[in-house]
């Protein structure tokens, strides 16, 4: 007996995105185990990801075929239409008829669930979508905002946003950023091989990769597959990270036999990173709120044979908790209650990595931005206190909004005295330098070269 087509997978994980705030990853994780062949896991991550990437354009399209606004129908139907719209409108290689015949389908299965068949509605909508020409654009001058949110697929609250505090030419260059399908880079694992080793296996192995422009350890593949396939995955030759991010962990300038401590650490880019650079002699004291997460992480430091890297489940908004952390390895040393450097990447509204994580655009809207600010800042005035005079903390976010990364920076310097803020450019590769800011802070938003959207700083205690 069959299992579920992939459509109805793809389905069912866009609805889950609408109700959870779970990584879209995760929930392709979660429904694996009904996923037999990997073409079907190819069109479930191309169907999910697609439909959220597009969802302003299909929205777009489809209230003009539609008879009543699409925020009217129920929330199961409006995704059965998207999931529709987009094969129609964006999936070349899938025959419309052949699309609009499978997303009837769909709605005919789930009459009983619904209360009624809807497959007649779906049916009518879908195939007007495709013979109706597309409607022109608003008007760019009068309606910019909604123009940039159609045409790039950016909620249109946050074209908004950039508009007021960026203008129309750096507004359209964020929302092409953002809304370009991201290559798979990855992270040169140095301890044990050259960026030049890696790329000559990779051409060796017959597979088209080429060195990032900005960061030194980076590589990016040029065509799509099995990060798992790649060589030396399983021996640990490197980590799947953003160019971007791959400039963050190099800013706190971690040394051999230091303590350091990383309060957000899983699953561990920047953390296993920072082992690296010191060449994984010294103690990282990892923290992470989830259990789940950690042992995603130390399946991580195990893959890349790291083994300075200490895991603690632990809160870091509570000070109180250094003074007895629990070590999950009993083998373990002793938790140190005083770090050289510290790092904070903080949980955040994940607006920089959009095109990464497009689930965030429908759980994210301007009223996030105080209850991020408050954590943040929260962690921020937890972790000082651990840190040894003349030490250095860097504090990070995959945020392109000032009220997560500048905004928290002055409130946390203004409560909390004998601070100072060092320029990043030192510890960056010369190519990133056009990337500080005049407060001396990283910030890629608005790039060219293809990286998220990431925020840095460096502060230095000096008492």
């Amino acid at each position: 007996m069959s299992g579920p087509s992939a459509r109805s997978i793809a389905l069912r994980i866009l609805l889950a995105s609408q109700r959870t705030d779970h990584p879209l990853d995760e929930l392709i994780d979660q429904q694996a185990s009904t996923i037999s062949l990997p073409r079907d896991r190819a069109l479930v991550m191309e169907l999910a990801y697609g439909v959220l990437r597009q969802q302003e354009p299909i929205d777009w399209r489809l209230g003009a075929v539609l008879s009543k606004p699409l925020h009217r129908l129920p929330a199961f139907v409006q995704m059965l239409l998207r999931l529709g719209a987009y094969q129609v409108l964006f999936l070349d290689r899938v025959p419309a008829s052949a699309a609009v015949n499978e997303t009837v389908k769909l709605a005919k299965a789930s009459a009983k669930q619904l209360g009624r068949d809807w497959s007649g509605l779906v049916n009518g909508v879908l195939r007007n979508l495709i013979r109706m020409p597309a409607p022109s654009l608003p008007d760019p001058v009068t309606h910019p905002a909604e123009s940039l949110s159609i045409k790039y697929g950016i909620p249109v609250w946050l074209v908004v946003r950039w508009l007021n505090r960026m203008g129309l030419e750096q507004t359209e260059s964020a929302c092409r950023a953002t809304s370009t399908v991201p290559n798979v880079t990855v992270r040169v694992n140095r301890c044990r091989l050259t960026r030049e080793a890696f790329l000559k296996r990779m051409q060796e192995a017959g597979l088209a990769a080429h060195p990032t422009e900005v960061s030194p350890v980076g590589v990016v593949v040029e065509k799509g597959c099995e990060v798992t396939s790649l060589p030396g995955f399983m021996t640990g030759d490197f980590y799947v990270e953003d160019e971007a991010a791959q400039l963050i962990s190099p800013i706190l300038d971690p040394l051999p036999h230091e303590v350091i401590l990383d309060a957000c650490a899983a699953p561990g880019g920047k953390v296993t990173h920072l082992a690296e650079l010191m060449g994984d002699r010294g103690m990282i004291v990892a923290v992470d709120q989830k259990a789940s997460r950690l042992d995603l992480l130390q399946d991580n430091c195990a893959r890349l044979r790291i083994r300075s890297i200490v895991p603690v489940v632990g809160d870091a908004r509570r000070h109180a908790q250094w003074t007895s952390l629990v070590v999950r390895d009993a083998d373990q040393p002793a938790i140190p209650t005083v770090f050289d450097r510290i790092l904070v990447d903080a949980p955040c509204s994940g607006l920089g990595v959009l095109r990464r994580h497009p689930e965030a655009k429908e759980l994210r809207s301007d009223s996030s931005f105080t209850r991020h600010q408050t954590l943040q800042v929260q962690i921020l005035e937890s972790v000082a206190p651990t840190l040894r005079p003349g030490g250095v903390l860097v504090y990070s976010t995959c945020s392109t909004e000032t009220e997560e990364t500048e905004e928290v920076v002055n409130r946390f310097c203004d409560t909390a005295p004998g601070w100072t803020r060092e320029s990043v450019a030192p510890w960056l590769p010369s190519a990133a330098h056009r990337f500080v800011t005049p407060q001396g802070a990283l910030s890629t938003l608005c790039n060219s070269f293809g990286m998220d959207g990431f925020y840095a700083v460096r502060l230095r205690k000096n008492q």
